[in-house]
């Protein structure tokens, strides 16, 4: 098949099927506790984990966006007593269902051997050598943190690469599978056996690595909708670009995928794969909401900022690291959605000492209007944002309003 006879899906209809399959084209309700907040999980597939709590913390808003009625205890349930949802890595730390623990055998055993290799030159502490002292100490004393083990190692308050070799050691540990985060205490990981924290249905079921090669491809492009191989392995980050590539050629081979064209935001068209029944799907996927939603950061739609900019036009950057005089927006601005559309970012912060949800400042996109209705409907989000972040009322610096494209 040459690339001219391939289908071709318009920009707005990719747009609506990717947003569709993270939750975001329906209208947000449900209760965010229980089964439902199982079910946004089995949807995304899984939810970042970041420590920075400038409104709330990434996790919990991600969940918030797309359930208005969740608490960040419905999480803590799942996370602590029932054992619903385990963290550990995808492309980052992120919050997993536990059903899915089975296929992190495969990047428990990469792990350990890619991590021994590259920890040995990097921390160069000798954590090897403290491996069966952590694993020991947990067995026989319960749960540890990072500050309750090498109580007599020489400590830094440096970055992860000077981390005193006990506290390699019990990442290097938890990385490989043999310890698991039972729970936080305020952000700090606890950690404890994984015997004594994954129920032994997930934690004792296994599969070859073609099995989990095949459920990471195929639970990827379901979640994304459509993808190129690239995409796909980059997903969980569990398989890599060569396996994904591999098993795209084979299912297209058999008839299992589909090759078609999506139109990018500015016109150009990219290759990727889909299933046919979403090919087939198209026609009824529903109508955007028209409500306003402030995203994450780090929210699943957005975690490819490739992506997201060829089918949104949305050029993002997290600007944490840039030095203040050079950021062109804020330390940690919001991205904005209308129906599905980006339309902006915000910058705001949760000032909990007097209860208030400040706007520093808000960025429409080029193009985007800030008409009354638009800023109503902004403004309404921004209420229900305040509430849940633990704040009374919202306000706003005198100059929050911005023009598009500020100058870097």
């Amino acid at each position: 098949m040459n690339a001219k006879s391939l289908p071709r899906i318009s920009n707005s209809k990719a747009r609506r099927l990717f947003l569709h399959k993270h939750g975001l084209l329906a209208p947000p309700k449900g209760s965010g506790k229980g089964d439902d907040l199982c079910d946004v999980f089995d949807q995304l597939g899984f939810v970042q984990v970041d420590s920075i709590n400038t409104v709330a913390r990434a996790h919990h808003m991600i969940l918030a966006a797309r359930r208005p009625a969740y608490k960040e205890k419905n999480l803590k349930l799942h996370l602590e007593r029932d054992r619903l949802v385990f963290e550990h890595w995808t492309h980052d730390a992120s919050i997993i269902p536990t059903k899915f623990f089975s296929h992190w055998q495969l990047r428990f055993a990469r792990d350990r051997e890619r991590l021994i290799k590259r920890w040995r030159n990097w921390h160069q502490n000798e954590f090897e050598q403290k491996l069966d002292d952590v694993l020991k100490r947990v067995s026989n004393h319960g749960p540890v943190t990072s500050a309750s083990v090498g109580e007599d190692e020489n400590r830094s308050s440096g970055g992860w690469w000077e981390w005193h070799p006990s506290k390699t050691a019990l990442e290097f540990l938890w990385r490989t599978g043999e310890l698991s985060v039972c729970r936080r205490t305020g952000f700090q990981k606890v950690y404890d056996l994984t015997e004594r924290v994954i129920p032994d249905t997930h934690r004792t079921t296994s599969h070859d690595t073609q099995e989990t090669i095949d459920w990471a491809a195929r639970s990827a492009l379901s979640r994304l909708g459509f993808a190129t191989s690239g995409e796909i392995a980059a997903f969980w980050d569990l398989i890599s670009p060569q396996e994904a590539k591999t098993w795209c050629q084979d299912k297209l081979a058999d008839g299992s995928l589909l090759e078609a064209e999506i139109e990018c935001a500015r016109g150009d068209y990219r290759r990727v794969f889909l299933f046919p029944e979403t090919l087939a799907g198209l026609d009824d996927l529903p109508e955007p909401p028209s409500r306003v939603r402030i995203l994450s950061p780090f929210d699943p739609a957005l975690r490819d900022r490739k992506r997201a900019e060829r089918l949104f036009d949305f050029s993002y950057r997290i600007e944490i690291f840039v030095p203040e005089p050079k950021r062109q927006y804020g330390y940690y601005v919001f991205p904005v959605m209308e129906g599905d559309r980006l339309i902006g970012r915000i910058d705001m912060k949760a000032q909990r000492d007097n209860e208030r949800l400040q706007v520093r400042a808000y960025w429409p996109e080029p193009g985007v209007r800030a008409s009354k209705g638009r800023l109503s409907k902004l403004e309404a989000e921004l209420q229900r944002v305040a509430r849940f972040s633990g704040c009374s009322d919202v306000g706003f610096d005198p100059d929050w309003l911005r023009h598009s494209n500020p100058a870097p």
